[in-house]
């Protein structure tokens, strides 16, 4: 989460003044309580259930079997052990995935068996040294485990737990390995019997994607929105373009919600951008990304000390994302958003 320079001191301000929020706001696990544990792993998400977020994040890749696992990317290098596995060492390429040269293990270069042979560890080691401890006690969970885990949950706790995915790169994979992630989604929502009545959101940052789904589906959809650049599958468009008014209008053609960067939501005022009230207009909720509470995330007024991994000011952010009327916000710490939101 990246805020502008001039926000900084209208967040104190906001931090002074009770939020009103005027519907119930949701919490979104973002790829699990991923501040407290390794990103998209079973840990990340069961804390993040406990700590009472209303979704929990899944970004979904492909295996090179058709498997749809937990990955933020397809890339394995950050996220998991591979570079350790010297069997695996001839598997490193250079792939261009929408328009950027990455090198590393993918994926889709993986069977699920040889995928299962791999532990996942921390991504930022250096912001989130206690999560380091976790390194190595899971492997990268499939799309069906991480539903198993959630009714499990449910029938544990008695309350209903969402779930929001992202189709991560559906044409480059479609390009790369043959594989429709529309399709394969659709299919195994079907064989684990979900539909579009239970709590569920699926989320893309590319357009045809989620055109597809809404010909195909009754499940809620959300474009996902980036202050730069444009989606991977429509050349010529940008986010920007598609966040004006007539813009929007269009996104409500197919999608129910927009998943906006927050400092897109926030102007340098600490006040809600047009786009909140014009994606409001248009009958689009707005789900704003990300909401983490380490320095390295807060802008310095917020920031407690000198150290990027140290806590910052969570509680003035949340206050001002809550001020500007958006409608659910994801974030590492749910348990934290959660404490907020309920004035605990």
């Amino acid at each position: 989460m990246r805020f502008f320079p001039l926000f900084a001191a209208a967040l104190m301000t906001a931090a002074l003044i009770p939020a009103e929020p005027a519907t119930a706001q949701l919490v979104i696990g973002h790829r699990g309580a991923s501040g407290e544990r390794p990103e998209h792993t079973l840990g990340a998400y069961e804390k993040a259930i406990d700590d009472g977020a209303d979704y929990i994040e899944a970004d979904l890749v492909v295996t090179k079997d058709g498997v749809l696992v937990a990955r933020h990317e397809n890339d394995l290098t950050e996220t998991t052990d591979v570079a350790d596995h010297s069997d695996f060492a001839s598997r490193r390429r250079a792939k261009e995935i929408d328009g950027h040269l990455v090198n590393g293990w993918f994926a889709e270069d993986f069977t699920l068996a040889e995928l299962r042979t791999l532990r996942a560890k921390e991504r930022l080691p250096g912001v989130r040294p206690a999560n380091t401890r976790f390194d190595g006690l899971w492997q990268v969970p499939t799309l069906a485990e991480m539903v198993k885990l959630v009714r499990a949950k449910q029938a544990e706790t008695g309350r209903k737990i969402g779930i929001y995915l992202e189709l991560k790169h559906p044409t480059f994979l479609l390009q790369e390995q043959g594989i429709d992630t529309v399709d394969l989604l659709l299919h195994e929502m079907r064989q684990l019997g979900l539909s579009g009545s239970d709590p569920v959101f699926i989320e893309c940052f590319e357009v045809g994607a989620l055109q597809r789904l809404k010909q195909r589906s009754e499940f809620k959809l959300v474009q996902l929105v980036a202050r730069e650049s444009g989606p991977a599958d429509e050349a010529g468009m940008t986010y920007a373009a598609m966040t004006t008014p007539s813009g929007l209008k269009e996104i409500a053609q197919y999608a129910d919600a927009i998943g906006p960067d927050l400092t897109m939501l926030i102007g340098p005022d600490g006040k809600a951008t047009a786009l909140v009230a014009d994606a409001h207009a248009a009958g689009l909720k707005i789900h704003g990304w990300t909401l983490r509470k380490e320095n390295a995330f807060l802008p310095k007024a917020l920031q407690n000390g000198s150290d990027p991994a140290a806590a910052g000011n969570y509680a003035a952010a949340f206050a001002a994302i809550a001020a500007a009327g958006v409608d659910g916000v994801f974030t590492d710490n749910p348990g934290d958003a959660v404490k907020l939101r309920d004035g605990k």
